[in-house]
């Protein structure tokens, strides 16, 4: 089986422009391909699993990826139907972000011997001189064609920025640059980006001619990848310090059951003749199986071989029956928060992170959504007794080992 035909197998690949020449670029392991990420936070979440995955898989096969940092992008409008623009960073936090960015990718992409590059868009678009940019640039692009992009469209409706009206261009811009400067020839996106990419494809053939060789592929990262890693606790970070191993396991444990196929072929390196071979037969039992299996093979890509074992055998242990609690994320609580060597409930589930306010707490017990050593809690007034280590439940995927300080 052939890279090109496992993408498509996996149900990685969406709409692709000059698809014969894409394949053979694949296969041949000549593509020199970016996917671009937004440094907005010192942590990757699981929303960019696809896409790590995805430049992991073509490395594998000989091709070379470039990582393209929004530092320069980041300065402007959201294009994602945000109302609020995007806080303005410092370059020492951008760049504070890219090295985190470039730690955490490293567990998916090799960067030894320039097999795998990262680039940052500031270093050309801060540069830029409006004028030149409208001359050189802007000069290429039809207003009227722009508007019946996707993006623009729906933005029209509630109001578009100038600011964010400007995105094609530089995102286009982007895509000429490294083909430019790094012999870049093809690119991957989400499925909301296709009009802006398309842009960088025809922007690269106006200004060097029909020859200039530049492909474009997007993913299913919109309506897909972009709904993984969000909880009613905000996202599911890749940084352990955020997401502990076992928080992490524990999100992939709980996918939907018409997710967990689908998540295995796209996120994990299980080969997909087997994947597919579970899928005939998939009932009852089996999807907790293969949510067990997705759970594993994620944990274990991020966080290694040994933290993806103690979040598995902390999951059976609270789950199965059996095992120990030994791996179980643990919270302290000061022993000079407790009254004779008691806490009230609503704090006890602040203090250990389950909830991030009293009235959070407190809606919670009321819907009972709480249990503490498998007994459900329903009096938001109740003291509970510390003198040990106790187990705090929140719903069904969450919970702390809570133990005095």
């Amino acid at each position: 089986m052939t890279t090109f035909e496992e993408l498509k197998r996996r149900g990685l690949l969406a709409q692709l422009t000059d698809e014969k020449e894409i394949e053979e670029l694949v296969n041949a392991g000549k593509a020199t391909f970016y996917i671009g990420f937004d440094p907005t936070a010192d942590s990757l979440h699981v929303g960019h699993f696809m896409a790590l995955c995805l430049m992991k898989r073509l490395q594998m096969a000989g091709n070379k990826p470039i990582v393209l940092i929004g530092g320069g992008t980041a300065m402007i409008g959201d294009p994602s139907g945000k109302t609020d623009m995007r806080k303005m960073m410092t370059p020492e936090t951008i760049q504070h972000n890219v090295d985190c960015f470039k730690k955490q990718m490293s567990r998916f992409i090799d960067f030894s011997e320039d097999k795998a590059i990262i680039v940052n868009n500031a270093d050309w678009l801060m540069k830029q001189n409006y004028i030149e940019l409208l001359r050189d640039v802007g000069a290429h692009f039809s207003v009227n064609r722009m508007l019946t992009a996707e993006c623009y469209k729906q933005r029209l409706e509630r109001g578009l920025s100038f600011l964010e009206f400007n995105y094609m261009i530089m995102q286009s811009y982007d895509f000429y640059r490294l083909f430019q400067d790094y012999g870049c020839n093809m690119q991957f996106g989400g499925d909301d980006q296709w009009s802006n990419m398309l842009g960088g494809t025809e922007l690269i053939r106006r200004k060097l001619g029909k020859d200039a060789y530049a492909m474009t592929i997007t993913l299913l990262l919109n309506s897909e990848g972009k709904k993984m890693g969000k909880t009613e606790k905000g996202a599911v970070w890749l940084d352990a310090e955020k997401t502990t191993p076992y928080e992490f396991y524990q999100y992939w444990r709980n996918v939907g059951d018409a997710d967990v196929i689908k998540c295995l072929k796209m996120l994990t390196f299980v080969p997909v003749e087997q994947i597919e071979e579970m899928e005939k037969t998939m009932e009852g039992a089996q999807f907790n199986a293969a949510k067990e299996l997705l759970a594993y093979e994620l944990t274990k890509l991020v966080h290694g071989d040994e933290e993806a074992e103690k979040a598995k055998a902390a999951s059976k242990a609270l789950f199965g029956g059996s095992g120990s609690d030994a791996n179980m994320p643990v919270a302290e609580i000061d022993s000079a928060d407790l009254t004779d060597g008691s806490i009230g409930l609503l704090n006890l589930l602040v203090k250990s992170g389950l909830a991030p306010s009293v009235s959070e707490a407190r809606r919670l017990v009321q819907q009972g959504g709480i249990t503490v050593n498998d007994e459900k809690m329903t009096d938001p007034k109740a003291q509970i007794a510390l003198s040990g280590e106790i187990i705090v439940r929140k719903g069904k995927k969450a919970f702390k080992k809570v133990v005095v300080k």
